[in-house]
């Protein structure tokens, strides 16, 4: 028997349970993973409220590296004892789970667990949003909000690393000169005046992409950064949902387009998965891009890390560890 968090309903952190939870064998095409680390995304709040609807009872958790220990019929390319990694498949808040093998990438032995558990749902989704949402470049000047956080932090190191000008939209001081010193040039303080400073910042021009993971309290602000017939990616919610919007707003703003991505429609499949694993492991190796663990809990403690992320209160990424 094996322990895992469970949700049965919907509402606070509150509602995560600690309990035991049987494993089964691997089936046809899966493989038993015992867990080293686990990452916490905002991703896993939004199932565990509701906002994200999902049936009930079910795990959370979508990111998590660990050690194969046993393979269903038909696996190729693993065998027991090799250290993996995963995004994506929920039921990662677990000591132990079987999970689909096209899922797997093979962990590089210079890439910790903790590493692997902090990046990789982040780190994949980076890399969806910087080089296929908008293919960023050198020369490019993009404005990403929330940038201290686990996603913003990855975004804005990656972003420089690719040549491009980074705006960074923080909650405090602190946190601004955390994403000074992971790859903002200019970093706005607040959402106060948001499209104003950027517009400073980029002596009126606008920014060519936003990348907004805040959400409600950000959305309208970061349409009036856009230059004209520029890119708004909406693709988090950590103040909330993003009321409906006509699309008169993006005509009167410069013709703008406005895109909701999520990563399963671009890692589609398992070849895409792995070669998108290693442009990050690559950048991760190279140094260009620096995880930042900033909170270790026990898995136990889920809740505690759900309570203390949803209140601003964390920096980086967390991991809960079994």
């Amino acid at each position: 028997m094996s322990k895992a968090i469970r949700l049965y309903e919907h509402g606070g952190a509150d509602r995560l349970r600690w309990e035991d939870f049987p494993v089964p064998a691997p089936g046809k095409g899966e493989v038993l993973v015992r867990h080293s680390a686990i990452g916490v995304n905002f991703y896993d709040i939004y199932v565990r409220s509701g906002l994200y609807p999902h049936a009930l009872p079910t795990g959370l958790g979508n990111e998590a590296a660990g050690v194969v220990a046993a393979l269903g019929a038909g696996v190729r390319g693993f065998r027991p004892g090799d250290r993996v990694a995963y995004e994506g498949g929920g039921g990662a808040y677990a000591e132990e789970r079987v999970i689909g093998a096209d899922r797997l990438v093979r962990l590089p032995r210079d890439i910790s667990a903790e590493q692997a558990a902090a990046v990789m749902l982040k780190g994949l989704t980076a890399w969806c949003l910087l080089r296929r949402v908008y293919k960023v470049r050198r020369g490019s000047v993009i404005l990403v909000t929330a940038a201290a956080g686990g996603v913003g932090l990855i975004l804005c190191q990656w972003a420089r690393a690719l040549g491009a000008t980074v705006i960074g939209v923080v909650g405090s001081e602190a946190k601004a000169a955390l994403a000074r010193r992971n790859g903002c040039r200019h970093v706005v303080v607040g959402y106060e005046g948001m499209a104003a400073k950027v517009r400073a910042y980029t002596k009126g021009q606008g920014v060519d992409v936003v990348y907004d993971g805040v959400g409600k309290d950000t959305f309208m602000a970061g349409l009036d950064s856009l230059k004209p017939l520029q890119l708004m990616v909406s693709f988090g919610n950590a103040s909330g949902a993003v009321p409906p919007v006509s699309p008169l707003e993006l005509m009167r703003r410069g013709s703008l387009f406005l895109t909701r991505p999520t990563s399963t429609d671009y890692l589609r499949d398992a070849a895409t998965r792995r070669r998108a694993a290693q442009e990050l492991f690559s950048q991760l190796r190279r140094g260009r891009i620096k995880v930042t663990v900033g909170q270790r809990y026990a898995l136990r403690d889920a809740a505690l890390a759900h309570a203390d992320l949803e209140s601003r209160r964390t920096t980086g990424s967390i991991v809960l560890l079994p």
